[in-house]
């Protein structure tokens, strides 16, 4: 079974705003200069922020946060963001891989953005709320 599709907007204020919430200020964050330097195509999100993006996606799923039981992901690609008022979007979606005799569920979530995967083996296993 298809989960439905989420997609969130990513733009460099978010991203000022994530850097100011973690204390994580690394310049590959909001310099194009500094991202270049080092090989990105430019200033890319937090890997962290982008799975936040991606449990709330998890969280409505489940129908309440704390329904959440278990999530990871590892991270794949760099979502870059442009320096313009629209940014980025983030394209969620999932599919239920089982659920269990327990009563919880498990399921396959993938995000792309710019048309390619972000993020590989991220999984969740939530206990429904609904």
């Amino acid at each position: 079974m298809e989960l439905a599709a989420q997609t969130f907007r990513v733009t460099r204020a978010d991203l000022v705003r994530y850097a100011g919430a973690s204390g994580d200020f690394n310049p590959i964050h909001w310099s194009d200069r500094v991202a270049t330097t080092v090989g990105l195509p430019g200033v890319i999100a937090h890997g962290m922020f982008t799975m936040a993006l991606v449990g709330r996606a998890i969280t409505e799923w489940a129908g309440a946060p704390d329904a959440v039981v278990e999530y990871g992901v590892r991270f794949t690609r760099p979502v870059v963001v442009p320096d313009d008022d629209q940014g980025t979007e983030i394209e969620v979606t999932a599919r239920v891989r089982e659920v269990t005799e327990d009563g919880l569920t498990r399921i396959d979530v993938t995000a792309v953005c710019g048309g390619e995967k972000v993020l590989s083996q991220a999984r969740a296993t939530i206990r429904s709320t609904r």
